[in-house]
């Protein structure tokens, strides 16, 4: 990790940038002795693939239905029910 001061890095900003890209140095960038900002080399997010899991996962037909005892639970608040 290197670090700079404002008027460094403003100054040498192409030294800094082929440190972070050429040697994947992180450059910190100071003002008054206290870092404010870092330079990292830029890494592109990975792109994820569509249709991984197609056919592994089966959902039941009636997985947004609610049992009756489980909806009384909330319309009457009653907490000694047990969903079975």
């Amino acid at each position: 990790m290197i670090y700079v001061n404002i008027h460094d890095a403003k100054t040498n900003l192409s030294k800094y940038l082929e440190q972070v890209t050429g040697l994947h140095q992180t450059v910190i960038i100071c003002r008054s002795g206290k870092p404010i900002a870092q330079l990292t080399e830029y890494k592109a997010p990975r792109r994820r693939k569509l249709g991984l899991l197609k056919g592994k996962i089966k959902i039941k037909k009636d997985f947004d239905q609610m049992s009756d005892d489980f909806m009384e639970h909330f319309i009457r608040g009653n907490t000694n029910t047990h969903f079975g």
